[in-house]
């Protein structure tokens, strides 16, 4: 391979990865604007308060902009839940149609509108990181065509989820919407991650091919599948913890976790069998895996986020939820499904050199 491949397969991998890590920052912030209370700092989408800039006082408001942009907000809900009847999803539209929360417009706090604000500013930035994304793989296409086709994907991703969030604004943050948006932001985490793994492997050199056992590979995807159900199960403590909350006026805070029902005693119970699963992993990848290797180091590094994750959501646990751990356990649950999926695809890539050299 001469310098110049080489060259355009480093550039790209070094976009897809800072993109990743992009992702990961817009999820961290993501969950920052949902611990506050900011989602709906901004009633509109994709401006904030008709201004591409938002006020900073209410002063700047007409008086009756709560009505304004409820009415909006309805006009929206009406075009959504239409969309829904004409694609078949009769009694989902029809839910919506009716759900009177939806109707409830916040009062301006400029605080709330600016966290609100930060957390578009960094979607933008993630949008202007997959262009790039896209943009790079384009001279790579004669090396492996599926990497472009993949990026313009995402790319694709990109704007479904950004009015995916449109419609969560509209629909006053309704519970499953939330959960939906979040699960596209792993897929569109897990889709980079595959970019990178792929990309890597048009580079020469593969180093030490490892005859790792299968069992260790199938324990991984069990532990993913495992993880991406309970983050799924977080989501809904967490719309459990926003109901309380709101009723509760955001006081008495050390009551909420013995208000929450079956889904947060499911998911506390949960997380002893996901310790076990990757107690199990890591002593086989201890076992067989080169010491060293990327392998070893990343499933260390999985280990240690496992045990991590835990502490933090018994903090939260016994600690009457303190707001700096939400976002925090959050973000340490998708980093966990994106290092899971990372290391599988390493550990395939290893069996298929064996396969090869046979």
């Amino acid at each position: 391979m001469n310098q110049s491949t080489n060259k355009k397969i480093n550039s790209f991998r070094k976009v897809s990865f800072l993109t990743v890590l992009a992702v990961y920052f817009l999820i961290l912030v993501g969950g920052i604007v949902r611990t506050t209370g900011s989602g709906m700092g901004c009633p509109d989408w994709p401006k904030c308060f008709g201004s591409v800039v938002p006020p900073t006082n209410v002063n700047q408001l007409p008086d009756n902009y709560q009505e304004i942009y409820l009415q909006k907000r309805i006009a929206k809900n009406e075009r959504f839940v239409a969309t829904l009847e004409n694609l078949g999803f009769v009694e989902t539209a029809q839910a919506i149609a009716n759900d009177k929360s939806i109707l409830i417009e916040q009062e301006f706090n400029p605080l709330k509108t600016w966290i609100e604000y930060v957390n578009r500013l960094v979607g933008v930035l993630i949008g202007l990181f997959i262009i790039l994304t896209v943009w790079k793989s384009f001279p790579i296409w004669k090396l492996d065509k599926w990497i472009p086709i993949i990026a313009i994907a995402s790319l694709i991703l990109v704007l479904f989820q950004g009015w995916i969030g449109s419609l969560v604004v509209s629909t006053n943050l309704l519970p499953w919407m939330i959960t939906f948006h979040m699960m596209l932001a792993i897929l569109l985490v897990l889709m980079l991650i595959y970019l990178y793994h792929r990309s890597g492997k048009l580079k020469e050199g593969k180093g030490v091919v490892m005859d790792v056992p299968a069992k260790i590979e199938w324990v991984l995807i069990a532990a993913l599948i495992l993880m991406i159900i309970q983050v799924v199960l977080g989501t809904q403590v967490r719309e459990e913890i926003d109901q309380i909350s709101f009723a509760l006026g955001n006081m008495l805070r050390g009551t909420w976790i013995e208000q929450l029902g079956l889904p947060f005693i499911i998911h506390r119970s949960f997380s002893l069998i996901l310790l076990g699963v990757h107690v199990l992993y890591f002593f086989w990848a201890y076992k067989y895996v080169l010491r060293g290797s990327n392998i070893s180091l990343w499933s260390q590094l999985l280990m240690i986020l496992v045990i991590i994750e835990i502490a933090t959501g018994m903090g939260m646990a016994y600690f009457a939820i303190p707001a700096f751990l939400q976002p925090i356990h959050l973000v340490i649950g998708t980093i966990i499904v994106g290092i899971q999926y990372f290391l599988i695809l390493q550990l395939r890539e290893h069996k298929q050199y064996r396969l090869n050299s046979n």
